[in-house]
């Protein structure tokens, strides 16, 4: 009995040896179905042809995979995270080219401490221009204005003409004002602009007594602080990392949450001019490390724009790193 069994058995395994061998002559395929079932032939059936699939040769072995095929909504999140990758190497490719020029403009911060006093009295030297314009037309309108008084105390009518340049002048006075205004503006920026640049050219320059050997490495870290940047030391924090992002989100944007999956966190698009929309994207680096990267949207006007260009939004993309850090060594 147990000599028959035993040669039922090895006819049964050498059969499914021989069809085994016979199947795999032709090129076949294995999949999993809706069921979990896992699934051989040679050919696809068009309703299963959308799920993930693996492409065999004659000896079993898997030759080539044919990716789940993605729904519309994972193709939107994809396409978004492309152009987050993109708008992350824009930005440091531009940091970098602006890092080049910086240390070859300069030798010291000397000369780029003597750069800023030029620069700064050629924009008081402006600034100096406007004042003394808008007294110039401020004694026309005192002038102008007296002898309208005069007029009125004799009893007599003002002049339409008098009375428009009146208009004029106090309109040339605001135009004045302006001006002024947009001087000072410009010396704050160009300042806050100079001492950006000295504070950086000493980072590129501090491990490094000429400034032309500064490193890539160097710069790009620095660039990692500016742009809003957390890389991801080991994939265990960069899990952590990803929920404390949500908290940062919630805490810096005006708009709610309206994209969560593994790999982005993005914001419902900007409705106001007062708006913040904030995504972090989970991206991989040339070195395949998983790395956070913040994007800050406003909304497509010129109110927005000027948001989006403000100190406000600066302060929010340097905080991001040192605030996933912080939650992470907790």
């Amino acid at each position: 009995m147990q000599a028959r069994t035993f040669s039922v058995s090895f006819f049964l395994v050498c059969f499914l040896c021989l069809s085994s061998q016979s199947a795999f002559a032709k090129k076949m395929y294995r999949w999993i179905n809706e069921n979990g079932e896992t699934i051989f032939s040679d050919q696809v059936p068009p309703e299963q042809s959308q799920l993930r699939r693996e492409s065999l040769n004659e000896k079993g072995r898997v030759v080539e995979v044919t990716e789940k095929e993605k729904t519309k909504e994972q193709q939107a999140i994809d396409n978004r995270l492309n152009a987050l990758k993109k708008a992350q190497e824009k930005i440091i490719a531009q940091q970098a080219a602006n890092d080049k020029v910086l240390l070859s403009t300069f030798r010291n911060v000397k000369d780029m401490e003597a750069s800023l006093y030029a620069t700064l009295q050629s924009l008081d030297a402006q600034r100096n221009m406007a004042q003394g314009n808008l007294k110039r037309v401020e004694d026309q309108l005192a002038s102008q204005q007296k002898k309208a008084a005069e007029l009125e105390r004799n009893g007599k009518k003002v002049p339409k003409n008098l009375l428009d340049e009146i208009k004029q002048t106090e309109e040339q006075i605001q135009v004045a004002y302006a001006e002024i205004n947009k001087q000072i503006e410009k010396k704050n920026r160009a300042k806050a602009e100079f001492e950006a640049n000295i504070e950086r050219f000493k980072f590129l320059t501090q491990e490094n007594t000429d400034p032309s050997k500064a490193t890539d490495k160097t710069a790009q870290a620095k660039v990692a602080d500016e742009i809003g940047l957390y890389a991801c030391e080991t994939d265990a924090l960069c899990v952590k990392a990803w929920t404390n992002a949500h908290d940062f989100i919630k805490a810096n944007a005006t708009t709610p949450i309206d994209t969560d999956t593994d790999k982005l966190i993005m914001g419902r698009a900007p409705a106001n001019d007062s708006d913040l929309s904030l995504s972090v994207s989970k991206i991989e680096d040339e070195n395949k490390k998983q790395q956070l990267f913040l994007d800050i949207h406003c909304r497509e006007s010129s109110l927005g724009t000027e948001l989006c260009a403000s100190q406000k939004v600066r302060d929010i993309r340097s905080a991001f790193r040192p605030f996933i850090e912080t939650a992470v060594d907790k």
